[in-house]
């Protein structure tokens, strides 16, 4: 890959830095990764997909319940048999949290430059895929994190998680 460098308000590439978020989260899938954002075209994108994913319902349980609980069920096998009315509440809780932590990021200026070849942060590459937008890990440091994402998400599915790359 050249050393190229790309504006960090470019709009095509997604760039996170790896580390842990200040509160615990169990629900929230975005909070359980460990990416965060480092510009703002990338929080825009996080936050977008945040709120993608809440207006999204599913019956469970005679019960509607937003797509953030509806993919924690699927993805982690510890909240499967708990209470529906502790899951909604805890998950808006958890809302809360991480758009306070969201908010208090501090992102780089829209003038600094990142290199798209670097250990420092993890680079997806924003590609349409139809209508919808596709993320493809761009740098061997996101393509190594990708596999990491893949493994764990496995790993508290029970198996039952089959993205690959």
């Amino acid at each position: 890959m050249a050393d190229e460098e790309i504006k960090c308000d470019n709009i095509n590439y997604a760039v996170y830095k790896i580390e842990d978020w200040e509160n615990d989260y169990e629900i929230n899938i975005l909070g359980t990764a460990r990416e965060k954002p480092v510009t703002k075209p990338t929080l825009d994108h996080m936050l977008k997909q945040m709120d993608h994913i809440r207006v999204s319902v599913f019956e469970i349980g005679g019960k509607e319940v937003n797509g953030m609980i509806g993919l924690a069920m699927q993805l982690r096998q510890s909240i499967q048999a708990r209470d529906l009315d502790e899951l909604i509440q805890q998950e808006e809780k958890e809302f809360e949290l991480i758009m306070e932590e969201l908010n208090a990021i501090e992102l780089k200026s829209a003038e600094d430059t990142i290199s798209l070849d670097t250990d420092e942060y993890v680079i997806y590459k924003l590609e349409y895929d139809g209508h919808s937008l596709s993320p493809k890990p761009y740098n061997d440091y996101a393509i190594r994190h990708h596999k990491e994402e893949i493994e764990r998400l496995k790993k508290e599915s029970g198996q039952k998680f089959v993205l690959e790359i």
